[in-house]
């Protein structure tokens, strides 16, 4: 059976996922997951394209990623393939990595880019990792609740739907679904 073809234009955003094969460890350390954040922003200048926001987990990631000229099949294609490649010679083992084709869901409204976002933040406090999404390092989600940089994503569109002051409003909005499912 063929495989189904992606949906894709310039601008077009995506929930992006991909997991180790058979759910094992991607990350075996921080250096990994720093290598990883790295890897994607040489990926980024080979294929230009905007992170909206990010969660490192011990067996998959998440990424809100948006396309401007290429295809997220050549972004995730390079990142995914040298990352494995660097974690398999630094860890002295063979075979794949990944689990699969990484999961893409397109992002076509305003009401899901924020619902999307919320979830990647949310993802270590549902997996009883962290109290706080904010706390969690391998996330995106402290660089939102606070007026600071990080070199890996772009805040703009995400605050852009959020009144002043931009970070108070986007925490509200986490905190208030994480009450929600307490």
């Amino acid at each position: 059976m063929a495989r189904k073809i992606r949906v894709w234009f310039p601008g077009a955003v995506y929930h992006i996922t991909k997991r180790g094969n058979r759910r094992t460890s991607i990350f075996y350390d921080d250096w990994d997951r720093l290598t990883y954040l790295r890897m994607f922003k040489e990926v980024r200048s080979e294929f230009p394209c905007i992170l909206h926001s990010y969660c490192l987990m011990f067996n998959h990631i998440h990424l809100q990623l948006e396309t401007i000229d290429h295809h997220p099949k050549y972004i995730m294609q390079r990142l995914n393939s040298r990352y494995a490649i660097y974690f398999n010679q630094r860890h002295s083992l063979d075979g794949h990595l990944f689990q699969g084709r990484y999961g893409s869901k397109l992002i076509l409204s305003e009401d899901y880019f924020l619902k999307v976002s919320k979830y990647i933040h949310l993802n270590p406090v549902e997996a009883n990792i962290v109290s706080s999404p904010e706390k969690y390092k391998w996330s995106s989600c402290s660089a939102y609740f606070v007026p600071q940089d990080n070199p890996y994503i772009d805040k703009t569109r995400t605050l852009s739907y959020f009144p002043a002051p931009p970070e108070k409003h986007y925490q509200r909005f986490i905190e208030r679904e994480q009450e929600e499912n307490l």
